[in-house]
């Protein structure tokens, strides 16, 4: 399925633009406000992603995540181990909690930081449970698997290098797997300056075509990122692969 591309095309098309949103065109930032704790998405903002990292790390797993264990844990066999990738696993907050649960992980991001922060929170007994990628989308391995998470991240892969991404991740999850994660909607304002890749309803539905939605949440919020406006649309996602 292609994407409709609602806004011209970027020169470049990162799937984490070193300058942040401001290297889209989007203006300088009023003065940050002293009284507002930091949130993730101002370091997105400005691309300091060791600094988004560093404060991602001491946050939970996603509720997605947590969904989708809990319904692999009601299953018959939930003690037989099981393959998830964490693609764009940051500096594995996700990741952590997989292993911690028994799960071997393949973890893939493209920052060094990252990989290399989710190592160092490892202990012995976890790390060889855990198999590190540095790794773009377009240059991934992924490996047949039980469930495939992404937080947060699908949004921001290449718009031309999409269809192949998503083609690989429905190809890997096996018959009876599942996916866990996000994909932005249409309104949301980063999708409307291009800087992640926007989905209608429709949209969302023909992806998962293969699947059943266990869990289907579309929120919509006004915020700020980097005391800019920031509206979010987000399609929260745990669905089960069909099997033939």
């Amino acid at each position: 399925m292609t994407v409709p591309d609602p806004t011209p095309p970027a020169s470049s098309d990162p799937p984490r633009p070193p300058a942040g949103l401001r290297a889209w065109g989007l203006g300088t930032a009023p003065p940050a406000a002293t009284d507002r704790p930091r949130k993730l998405q101002d370091f997105a903002f400005e691309g300091d992603w060791d600094g988004y990292f560093e404060l991602s790390r001491n946050k939970g797993p996603r509720a997605t995540l947590l969904h989708a264990l809990e319904l692999f844990d009601k299953q018959p066999g939930a003690d037989v181990p099981r393959l998830a990738i964490d693609l764009a696993c940051g500096e594995g907050r996700d990741t952590l909690e997989l292993v911690r649960r028994g799960w071997r992980v393949v973890a893939i991001d493209q920052s060094r930081r990252g990989i290399d922060m989710l190592l160092d929170q490892l202990d012995v007994d976890h790390a060889v449970r855990v198999s590190p990628q540095i790794a773009s989308f377009a240059d991934a391995r992924l490996v047949p698997c039980d469930l495939l998470n992404s937080s947060f991240a699908i949004p921001f892969c290449p718009r031309d290098q999409f269809d192949d991404l998503w083609r690989r991740i429905v190809s890997s999850i096996k018959p009876g797997g599942r996916f866990a994660g996000q994909l932005f909607g249409e309104r949301d304002s980063w999708g409307r300056c291009g800087l992640t890749i926007p989905h209608t309803r429709a949209q969302v539905d023909h992806l998962f075509k293969d699947f059943t939605f266990e869990r289907l949440e579309e929120d919509e919020k006004d915020d700020l990122a980097g005391q800019r406006p920031k509206h979010w649309h987000v399609f929260h996602i745990v669905a089960r692969k069909m099997v033939p």
